[in-house]
């Protein structure tokens, strides 16, 4: 699984790589228009840049199964929740036999939102101005779309029915315990997200990034989950993102708080919403 989301990733980027970039888009608009200069794409722009780095770090939103509205309308999501009901034949075995399956409205996405300031004339050098868009504005816009994902008001870490693995399990890993957990109930732990400090502190210390990422699961290092704890799941089946498929990058002037500073101020900003179809396959681990 590992293997077939980095080939994906893999073609997208070289697909990339013959598109306008989204930094050059606005690169021209600012020639155009000024500080006036204000550009909607119809994608999301989070989805649109290529990694130079020999060490790819990969986001949240690479996991998900992301669903375009704009190319996909719908109308509802379906989403499951276990009820103990032992009087169903069979599901002390198959525990999925007593989900209630259950129809929602796809609700209403939600601005995910990133400011930089413009340090001031690096608009006269359009190759520098686009490596800024691009590798600072649009950066952190994917660092806020991580936020949004994970521990945002409406975010996985949010939900309500996600279960915490704390204290002894079979396994001497919290992390191989959620994931024989998901797959004692009929699906597949194929994501792991976990802070940078727990990531570095298991490859000093042995061999168990290795074998998780080995035996298919996609890991995600993001300071944006607590150091000492990591979120374990079917991501791949068992949440969706719901994407505008629309971004805008625009001068504005931002609101109080956003800078120490005054300056001139661009802001980029995608609509999306992470809902979880099988709350039951994600845990959120005590390492």
């Amino acid at each position: 699984m590992t293997d077939t989301v980095k080939r994906t990733i893999a073609e997208v980027v070289a697909d990339r790589r013959t598109q306008l970039s989204p930094g050059r888009a606005f690169v021209e608009a600012t020639v155009a228009d000024g500080t006036a200069a204000s550009v909607d794409f119809p994608v999301t722009i989070t989805d649109t840049l290529t990694s130079s780095r020999r060490k790819p770090r990969y986001p949240c939103r690479n996991m998900l199964k992301v669903v375009d509205l704009s190319r996909e309308p719908r109308s509802f999501y379906w989403h499951e929740t276990l009820v103990d009901d032992p009087g169903i034949e069979g599901s002390t075995l198959r525990p999925e036999l007593s989900s209630r399956y259950q129809r929602s409205d796809i609700p209403a996405l939600l601005p995910t939102t990133a400011w930089a300031r413009v340090p001031d004339r690096l608009w006269e050098d359009p190759d520098a101005y686009e490596s800024f868009l691009n590798y600072r504005l649009i950066i952190r816009l994917a660092t806020a779309e991580n936020h949004t994902i994970l521990c945002g008001p409406e975010g996985l870490l949010a939900h309500p029915e996600i279960e915490r693995m704390t204290g002894k399990t079979r396994f001497r890993s919290t992390i191989l315990a959620a994931c024989d957990e998901v797959e004692q109930m009929g699906c597949t732990a194929d994501g792991l997200v976990l802070n940078p400090v727990d990531y570095y502190r298991y490859l000093e210390e042995g061999s168990l990034m290795h074998k998780v990422e080995d035996n298919g699961v996609f890991i995600v290092r993001t300071r944006l989950v607590a150091p000492g704890t990591a979120l374990v799941g079917d991501f791949g089946h068992g949440a969706q993102l719901f994407d505008a498929g629309r971004s805008t990058i625009r001068f504005a002037e931002p609101p109080p708080g956003v800078f120490a500073e005054p300056g001139i101020a661009v802001m980029a900003q995608i609509h999306e919403r992470v809902v979880v179809n099988l709350p039951f396959t994600f845990y959120h681990c005590d390492l």
